[in-house]
């Protein structure tokens, strides 16, 4: 191989080998599909280690795009951090209604199942507990939009809380809601404060069954 063949080879080789490596950074990585790499990398971080400590490099590297690109999609962390809340409303009403699935056409049990589904996951390694608790300890203002997605979201829960609680038949369903809501909130700081699978989050779905049996005049076996 003549020395002019040893070098356009070896350019060929090069400029391949570079362009491997820019697309391992997300440099051609734009639009719908950079978005998403965004959104995952900020679910993983933000849920993981908190939105202020997470930093929006943080976020790119962790995506593999550049941060040109972060920009196209959102015009700021703030406008990041509301697109990662739509993105775990998504997932938590998920898991509800995938829990009240099991059980369709029996109320009092939808309520059941979702506190033996919540135990379960709160007891799992690696949770950190609802993601719109620890968004509304981090924004103190209660008027920033974060702390205003999170009211929207605990009261849709309650809603449909109530919703199963007249279908149930509870002598006072808003009471029976707002009870069973509470014991929720404390699964979810149990969760962080007790170790995985402690007590207080398995004894939750107890606590549950005693609440919806005393407000629906049901007997409970648990």
């Amino acid at each position: 191989m003549s020395d002019s063949e040893s070098s356009k080879r070896g350019s060929t080789v090069g400029s391949s080998a570079s362009s491997r490596s820019r697309r391992a950074r997300g440099g051609h990585t734009t639009g719908p599909e950079a978005q998403q790499h965004l959104l995952r990398a900020a679910d993983e971080l933000f849920y993981r280690e908190g939105v202020r400590s997470v930093g929006v490099d943080a976020v790119v590297e962790r995506a593999g795009v550049n941060k040109m690109s972060l920009y196209r999609q959102f015009s700021s962390k703030d406008d990041l951090v509301m697109a990662y809340l739509e993105r775990k409303d998504a997932q938590f009403f998920g898991y509800v209604e995938t829990s009240f699935a099991k059980h369709s056409g029996d109320p009092a049990k939808q309520l059941q199942q979702y506190f033996d589904d919540l135990a379960a996951r709160a007891s799992a390694e690696g949770y950190r507990g609802c993601p719109f608790v620890n968004v509304a300890v981090e924004f103190p203002d209660t008027v920033h939009p974060a702390r205003q997605f999170v009211f929207r979201n605990k009261e849709r829960l309650l809603a449909r809380l109530t919703e199963l609680a007249t279908a149930a038949g509870a002598d006072d369903p808003e009471m029976l809601a707002s009870s069973l809501a509470l014991l929720i909130e404390g699964v979810y700081a149990a969760s962080q404060t007790y170790r995985a699978g402690s007590s207080p989050v398995l004894a939750a779905p107890k606590a549950a069954a005693q609440l919806i049996a005393a407000a629906c005049g049901r007997k409970t076996g648990r």
